[in-house]
């Protein structure tokens, strides 16, 4: 089985050894004199010009558009997936794992991220501008109505599969990065972001992480495996909790 897990990167960064990780350096036309030594997201069929509102969805759709392989991942440079919880580049999950968990399994996601106390659709509005969830919400109810009670379930749920993080066979990849796409092109001709900050604007890659779960429960049929989820760097929890208690009394300014 050919299977290639690709590393979304914007800087230059440590990056596992084994040779089943991919890095691929995100929005390589908008950023065309940065020094590096990865794979840009540049070259045959790509949305490169658009990292700035699709963030690491930019490797995505490379990977998916111009490799062939049986099997396809995504992480961040800061992000793996393991079979621990070590912050050792030379623990993540290795290429003889992931054939090991595709013999039984179609799709690997990382752990369910668990907000308790939001819903899913509440903690995107608290964090976010409304407008672009707004189009989202109408347009699958309207054009994708097969996904449209899917979308209900998963938006009521205080869990989600974040990060756009997973590795999938060929088939479910498929599948479900056409419509993911597909649903995220009719929200991008709809909405207006012209006025929203530089991080706001990111707004796509920050709606697709809400789309995963939704395609999930309408494709029951491909078995799924959680592994955990390893992030490199120092987490301040204490500072990270008092923005997500902040943005539920306070909302998205």
């Amino acid at each position: 089985m050919k299977a290639k897990i690709l590393v979304a990167t914007h800087k230059n960064y440590a990056m596992p050894k084994d040779d089943i990780y991919l890095p691929v350096f995100v929005g390589k036309d908008l950023h065309p004199d940065v020094n590096h030594t990865f794979h840009g997201d540049n070259t045959g069929d790509n949305i490169s010009k658009k990292n700035a509102t699709y963030n690491e969805l930019t490797a995505m759709y490379w990977g998916w558009k111009n490799l062939d392989l049986d099997a396809m991942g995504l992480v961040h440079y800061r992000r793996y997936l393991s079979l621990n919880h070590q912050k050792d580049l030379d623990k993540v999950l290795s290429s003889q794992q992931v054939m090991e968990l595709l013999k039984e399994n179609d799709i690997i996601l990382p752990p369910k991220r668990r907000y308790y106390i939001e819903s899913n659709k509440s903690h995107y509005l608290h964090a976010h501008h409304h407008e672009p969830f707004e189009v989202m919400d109408r347009i699958i109810h309207q054009k994708y109505a097969v996904y449209a009670d899917a979308f209900d379930t998963v938006m009521k749920r205080t869990w989600a599969h974040m990060f756009n993080m997973f590795i999938m066979k060929k088939e479910p990849l498929n599948e479900y990065l056409t419509w993911m796409f597909a649903v995220l092109a009719d929200v991008e001709v709809q909405t207006d972001i012209s006025s929203y900050s530089t991080y706001e604007k990111r707004v796509y890659g920050f709606l697709s992480e809400l789309l995963l779960d939704v395609w999930l429960e309408v494709h029951p049929q491909y078995q799924t495996k959680e592994v955990n989820y390893v992030f490199m760097e120092h987490t301040d929890w204490l500072k990270k909790g008092g923005k997500f208690v902040l943005r539920k009394f306070t909302g998205h300014a």
